[in-house]
């Protein structure tokens, strides 16, 4: 980075850190980085809502690739009829608690 570009604050560099590590599935499952939030006091329900989305993105995400390899191999088996892989959009569906990961 250049020496004018502000740094992230820390706390964000964990939250990015701990959301990326549940989307991508790391098996060290983003612990280091909750234990650091929490010493930082980042509120529960702030670390909740980054968990959940991750989640959320780490789920859509199988669930496309799951219905593209089913329309690729020409099984019967559909695992979501609400996920649509051909529209384009690179946004995804709300939370079921309705927090948007767009």
């Amino acid at each position: 980075m250049s020496e004018n570009t502000p740094q992230l604050h820390s706390s964000i560099i964990a939250l990015i850190s701990l959301a990326s590590g549940i989307a991508a599935k790391h098996p060290d499952m983003g612990l280091c980085q909750l234990d650091k939030l929490r010493h930082m006091g980042i509120p529960d329900s702030q670390i909740e809502t980054v968990i959940e989305i991750a989640r959320h993105i780490r789920d859509e995400a199988a669930q496309k690739l799951d219905v593209a390899f089913d329309e690729k191999a020409s099984t019967k088996i559909v695992t979501d009829t609400n996920v649509d892989t051909n529209s384009g959009q690179s946004c995804c569906s709300s939370t079921s608690s309705g927090q948007s990961c767009c």
